[in-house]
């Protein structure tokens, strides 16, 4: 049986201090201490349930972390003020000077930007291969190889990692397998596969609101106590810490996340089979001709679908240009980056999230530049949001 993240979730109690329903909020940088003794005790993280600084530990913050750490099978989990924040920390955690690290080729701009240009100023190596192709990581990994860093679900290309094999390969080369799983929570639980560390942009389906910034870490008890380690952990030092009021927000969206995903699922396997009936190039994982669909359905839980991720090849920029502004007009969606929102948002990656990836890594990855990601929505009547699309590709003659 597969791990169920949602019912982990369901079997969470979290009060607030006078029995709330919904914890409250702690408005505060800092907490008292009635006794120096045990000031000096939480610094040294000896006093168990104390609080010092926000920076380090919050309430709030707290109340968010332990419940992505059920909803990932993990011992525990770290909150932080954005979803690069997140991967950022994690894996300068775990790397030093000199050390290698094996990267999806496809991965979001940002993260590609880190890992292609911010590392250099440590020393530390990174070789970008294609992850799906496992003997091509194997070819990767190096002595001094530290961490294997992929997607599960790969941004913007929607290709499938192999989890449990990539485990396999990083932890027979001493290396830790870090997940970023933000397209898919819920459908794919990484970490009950074999990942070590699983990464999250909050701020996309988790909160679902696009209403705030947040990202998340989760792993071992060790691994996020030296991460908050007051002298060395790299989260603790760079800072980056989550707001209590955002903390709160995100906490109380978490529990209608299964119905959401549900929702953002059926919705893009509806658009994606109406899309491809018209006779346009699709990828979305939940269709049969997607070449990691048998995969796939091996690693997900199928009660939450395949995910609200798909996309069309229009092969221009031009072209895609101009059916996402016709969309727009038309009323399908927002011409917008990021993902996760109730409401349907389409862009051109190419020129976008993944703008970074230089053009000539762009081709070599296979990202057209007519490529257009869809995010798909929680439209209640889906079948009249395409007949919107359908009505601005045929304007275009596209079909």
């Amino acid at each position: 049986m597969k791990f169920d993240p949602a019912s982990k979730l369901q079997d969470l109690t979290q009060f607030g201090e006078y029995g709330d329903v919904n914890p409250s909020v702690t408005d505060s940088a800092t907490f008292t201490f009635m006794q120096a003794k045990t000031m000096l005790e939480t610094f040294h993280g000896e006093a168990e349930g104390c609080f010092l600084y926000s920076r380090h530990w919050n309430p709030s913050n707290k109340y968010l972390a332990d419940a992505l750490a059920a909803m990932e099978g993990t011992e525990a989990a770290w909150v932080t003020a954005s979803g690069m924040g997140a991967i950022t920390s994690a894996l300068l955690q775990i790397c030093n000077a000199g050390d290698h690290i094996v990267a999806s080729m496809t991965t979001y701009g940002g993260t590609f930007a880190f890992l292609n240009n911010y590392v250099k100023k440590f020393n530390i190596g990174v070789t970008f291969v294609d992850m799906t192709n496992l003997e091509q990581v194997k070819a990767a990994m190096q002595p001094n190889t530290k961490v294997v860093y992929t997607e599960t679900m790969t941004n913007p290309l929607l290709a499938i990692s192999d989890i449990p094999s990539l485990s396999e390969i990083a932890h027979q080369g001493g290396a830790k397998l870090v997940v970023d799983n933000t397209f898919t929570p819920l459908i794919v639980a990484p970490a009950s596969l074999g990942a070590d560390v699983v990464v999250y942009s909050l701020t996309k389906f988790v909160n679902g609101k696009n209403d705030c910034v947040a990202g998340a870490i989760c792993g071992s008890l060790e691994y996020i106590n030296t991460l908050i380690d007051v002298h060395s952990g790299t989260a603790m030092l760079l800072g980056p810490v989550l707001d209590p009021f955002r903390s709160s927000s995100i906490l109380k969206n978490l529990h209608t996340l299964h119905i959401r995903m549900q929702q953002h699922s059926k919705n893009a396997m509806f658009l994606s089979e109406k899309l491809q009936q018209l006779g346009l190039k699709v990828n979305y994982p939940g269709m049969k001709n997607h070449k990691n669909y048998e995969l796939f359905t091996q690693l997900m839980n199928p009660d939450y679908g395949f995910g609200g991720m798909l996309s069309i090849d229009v092969e221009t920029a031009d072209k895609a240009a101009e059916l996402m502004e016709k969309m727009e007009l038309e009323g399908v969606g927002y011409l917008a980056v990021s993902l996760g929102y109730f409401k349907t948002l389409f862009s051109n990656p190419g020129k976008s999230t993944s703008s970074e990836v230089p053009e000539e890594k762009q081709k070599e990855m296979g990202l057209s530049d007519g490529l257009i990601r869809f995010s798909v929505g929680l439209d209640h009547n889906i079948e009249r949001t395409f007949e919107k699309i359908k009505k601005c590709i045929k304007e275009m003659e596209l079909i």
